[in-house]
């Protein structure tokens, strides 16, 4: 490493102030980006130079609040709790949608028997604006205790009352004594940040400020799993069985939490999450503050990275014996499975051509995704994730040393762009989500697939042993559905004009640099 390099320790913001009313932004934290086409090997070395920056694009189809994107619907998950949204009603739009969607989730995977969530808006207007709305968000947290008696409030701040400067703080000191209900501010304005990731850091610096409390006992049987937007349902059961079977009870948050929950966070032996970058603050805060441990890599996608994600859980727990017996024991069953998996994907192609993958999704499950390719039999010469931040770069590096350097686009929705690597990358297989922009069009017969799906049925796991298989199995009969990739090639219409795939790089529309 030479001296002009950045050394571990300088690349993020290690030290987590909670005197501060919130955390910083993503992109001082850890020098985040969600613009990059090329290299991985090149997209290391200008991180380790300290010569990455945030670029911008002349024009940019859509963004993710990070308010609206995930934030406020996993916080409109937690029970025995209210969201009060101090924004114009729009803002809060998207919690009515999901709390609809998550209405159909199994009891068994995680839903609450009693689906009793609450969540209200100060709906700001033009006066608001003009004249601020500190009475209003007063008034609307009074309410919120007078109907539903809570054990907690979370005020989600937005836009418009960012820019105004609205004394949060003033109004939540001036209530609190009058609310029994924990009071929990969120400083989660959209315009903070071009990284969701930011308002996911917002989340987990307000659950550590106000809400985690002092551990009264450890539970050296408790292991905290927190994740945003990284497992499915079906995941959350493939993730208490094993964990189960050696004597280990998990935490899960954010979704469909108690109140409880966050505040035992605290007491928990060590803390594992499915998405380190998603949820890497609330880890980091609770060492620091508590000494709980943690470990942020790897993901448990894939056997290989389920094992070490066991040992790591064994380490801090005292059952590293428990979890290679365990280890030995589920391989026995699935390695099987996934041998006559990757068997076929081999074979798939004939001429010993590998089957490709265009993989997406965030930067941690990047790094969970392209080794769990591999274990598959797969090619992945190119991958898509939505940003990138120095928190990865370690195991981005030891990622390249074990698959070899391979292209990324780091594109934060603009579906453009992806459906332009789509199509001159030519992939068999093209993993996308609807709210990234991704096109269900079958260019050039691409099979497409969503990323990360969220329905209840057993086929949608990813994470785990069952995930490794469940999820292997999707990849190969969405590959198989001939007769449903052709109709949908010659039923669906092109989604942007030839001149756009004739342009040599998807970045296209990237501003200038001066």
């Amino acid at each position: 490493m030479s001296g002009t390099e950045l050394t571990e320790n300088k690349l993020i913001e290690e030290r987590i102030d909670l005197s501060r009313a919130t955390c910083p932004n993503r992109e001082q934290r850890a020098s985040g980006i969600n613009v990059w086409y090329g290299k991985a090997s090149d997209l290391v070395k200008e991180a380790r130079s300290g010569c990455l920056r945030q670029r911008e694009r002349n024009f940019q189809q859509s963004s993710g609040c990070v308010l609206n994107f995930y934030l406020s619907v996993r916080i409109g998950t937690i029970r025995d709790a209210v969201a009060i949204y101090h924004a114009p009603v729009g803002c809060s739009s998207a919690a009515l949608g999901y709390r609809e969607l998550y209405r159909h989730v199994p009891v068994e995977l995680g839903r609450p028997a009693n689906y009793d969530l609450h969540w209200m808006t100060t709906n700001l207007g033009e006066k608001d604006v003009v004249y601020g709305a500190g009475d209003k968000l007063a008034a609307a947290i009074k309410e919120a205790e007078r109907r539903y008696n809570p054990k907690a409030i979370f005020i989600l701040t937005s836009c418009t009352s960012g820019i105004i400067g609205e004394d949060i703080e003033g109004v939540v000191a001036q209530v609190q004594p009058e609310i029994k209900a924990t009071i929990v501010p969120i400083h989660c304005e959209g315009s903070r940040s071009k990284l969701v990731q930011t308002g996911y850091d917002a989340f987990w610096h307000a659950v550590l400020k106000y809400l985690t409390k002092k551990p009264e006992k450890k539970q050296n049987d408790l292991v905290n799993v927190a994740s945003m937007l990284s497992y499915t349902w079906q995941d959350r059961l493939e993730i208490k069985r094993p964990l189960g079977k050696i004597g280990l009870r998990v935490n899960f948050v954010p979704e469909f939490a108690s109140v409880e929950q966050f505040e035992q966070l605290s007491e928990a032996a060590v803390t594992a999450p499915l998405c380190p970058t998603y949820t890497d603050y609330l880890a980091r805060g609770l060492k620091q503050e508590y000494g709980v441990p943690y470990f942020l890599y790897p993901s448990p996608m894939g056997i290989a990275n389920t094992d070490e994600w066991l040992r790591e859980i064994g380490r801090h727990t005292g059952k590293e014996k428990e979890v290679e017996a365990l280890i030995e024991e589920e391989h026995k069953k699935w390695l099987p499975k996934l041998k006559a998996i990757k068997h076929e994907f081999e074979n798939f192609k004939g001429n010993g051509e590998k089957v490709e993958v265009l993989g997406a999704l965030g930067q941690g499950r990047l790094l969970a995704q392209v080794p769990y390719f591999d274990e598959l039999g797969l090619k992945s010469s190119a991958a898509m994730c939505q940003d990138f931040d120095n928190l990865i770069l370690q195991d981005l590096e030891r990622l390249l040393s074990q698959v070899g350097d391979f292209d990324i686009l780091v594109n934060t929705f603009q579906a453009a762009e992806q459906t332009h690597i789509t199509n001159h990358r030519n992939p068999d297989i093209a993993m996308t989500c609807p709210f990234q922009g991704g096109a269900f069009k079958r260019d050039k017969g691409v099979t497409r697939v969503h990323a990360l799906r969220s329905d209840a049925h057993p086929w949608s796991a990813q994470s785990g042993y069952t995930g490794a298989i469940a999820f292997g199995n999707f990849l190969l009969q969405s590959l198989k559905s001939h007769s449903y990739q052709r109709t949908m090639k010659e039923k669906t219409q092109s989604t942007y004009k030839d001149w756009w795939y004739k342009q040599p790089n998807p970045l296209y529309y990237l501003k200038a640099e001066d």
